[in-house]
């Protein structure tokens, strides 16, 4: 990329007049586009089908006892994917923020969106080689799938403060939710069709799986070049240190800058609490359906569907009430929702397809407006010019910090072998997690970062 092509414009409005609204349009569209590529991934993969099946694939390695033995370490077959989810987080914590402040000293968030979006991609790709005993193959391919996506998200939403003034952003980030669980809808769709018909379309049902994986990868990697296509990158102004090896002396310095904004690292504690409620609640509820409440994967899809297809209702619909009664509280009032979501589901007794499609439907329902919600609440806290490093920060707790849900999650049914204990160990998070955002000044946090504080947050 040469300096003739990267545009200048640091407003996030852009230039004024039709063209400079028309060009800003056209941003946001090819921004909400990335949403609309990954998500597959974090649905078809994460949510539905890697969970239970690697969980079989493992058991397939298993000794009588139910153990694989990675490393000589023994773990229960049952905790093998919640552990990976644990490890590609951890990977994560330790490549975000060098991409962050790669991003915001170079400009060149696009290149570095390519290079983890395309790795995350083929690695999901080729979770189609994941069959007989090859659980540590499964692993692996989760751990560098998940930490890209991690990577390429903190570019990602490093874009918003750039393509959406202050009073657009809880609409710009909700449809971008939107966009994505429309794309996880339609796979899903695709995916029950495969998945029940399999003997039809002459495959056996592991091919299947593995075909609904891959193609997650496939779709990730096409959909990734309509937002490469449209969002421009910013000049920055030279900083003289360079950019290349300055990575970790740059992380030291974002640390040492995010404690002049004591008020945003208040809203990043509280998000990651929550949040990595959310998260681990996304990612193990296929395991808990099938192996605590004896769904089967038709289920389970099913129900996943009904999750993004309300959960685009749920984006839209709590913009909306941000709106009218800011952006805080509706998001505290859905933490409150999840909390209850959780003892709902430690009593569901197994074998209850139905009550388990009522679960799903509330969790559609405030899974988009919580996650949409927080990080335009976040956009509003971020001083300008530091966009990619403080949401690597964010992502950090977004996705990168989110192991130790996971890993409590893990750990319950290591020591109890009882997924209900595992489940509703969560509550905490949510609990927690409300009681620290409620204590966050979010006003006076919006004009301390320097920036304008919208009519209503």
């Amino acid at each position: 990329m040469t300096a003739e092509t990267v545009d200048r414009t640091e407003e996030p409005d852009g230039p004024g007049g039709p063209d400079g609204v028309r060009d800003r349009r056209r941003e946001q569209r090819g921004w909400y586009f990335y949403d609309f590529a990954c998500s597959v991934y974090s649905t078809s993969v994460l949510t539905v089908f890697l969970g239970p099946y690697l969980t079989s694939v493992a058991k397939a390695a298993a000794d009588a006892e139910g153990f694989v033995h990675p490393l000589g370490i023994p773990l229960r077959a049952g905790s093998v994917f919640a552990y990976s989810v644990s490890v590609s987080v951890v990977v994560a914590v330790l490549v975000m923020p060098l991409a962050g402040a790669a991003a915001d000293r170079t400009g060149r968030k696009k290149p570095l969106l390519a290079a983890s979006a395309y790795l995350g991609a083929t690695a999901t790709a080729g979770m189609f080689f994941l069959d007989g005993d090859r659980y540590l193959l499964g692993a692996l391919l989760l751990i560098v799938a998940n930490a890209s996506l991690s990577v390429s998200m903190v570019l990602y939403n490093a874009f918003l403060p750039q393509i959406a003034g202050p009073e657009e952003r809880d609409a710009v980030s909700s449809r971008g939710w939107a966009f994505g669980y429309t794309s996880g809808a339609l796979v899903l769709v695709l995916n029950l069709v495969l998945y029940t018909g399999h003997d039809t379309f002459g495959v056996s049902e592991s091919t299947a799986v593995r075909i609904c994986l891959a193609s997650a990868g496939v779709w990730w990697g096409a959909f990734t070049l309509v937002p490469l296509r449209r969002l421009r990158d910013r000049a920055v102004p030279a900083h003289g240190e360079g950019s290349v090896g300055t990575g970790w002396r740059q992380l030291r310095n974002t640390l040492r800058d995010m404690r002049r904004h004591p008020l945003t690292l208040s809203f990043l504690l509280a998000y990651l609490v929550y949040n990595d409620g959310i998260q681990t609640v996304i990612s193990q509820a296929s395991v808990y359906g099938s192996e605590e409440l004896d769904l089967d994967q038709t289920t389970l899809i099913t129900a996943v569907l009904l999750v993004q297809i309300l959960a685009v209702a749920g984006a839209l619909g709590m913009g909306r009430l941000a709106r009218s009664y800011g952006a805080k509280r509706t998001v505290l009032a859905s933490l409150a929702v999840w909390t209850l979501i959780l003892g709902a589901g430690y009593f569901l007794p197994a074998g209850t397809p139905v009550a388990f499609y009522a679960l799903a439907a509330a969790i559609g329902l405030v899974l988009g407006g919580s996650q949409a919600l927080s990080r335009s609440l976040f956009s509003h806290l971020v001083p300008r010019g530091k966009e990619a490093e403080y949401f690597s920060a964010y992502e950090m707790s977004d996705r990168g910090l989110s192991w130790l849900g996971p890993l409590v999650f893990g750990l319950a049914y290591q020591l109890t072998g009882s997924y209900r204990d595992a489940i509703i160990s969560l509550v905490v998070f949510f609990v927690v997690g409300s009681v620290l955002l409620a204590r966050v000044p979010v006003g006076r946090a919006i004009a301390a970062a320097g920036n304008p504080v919208p009519a209503r947050i």
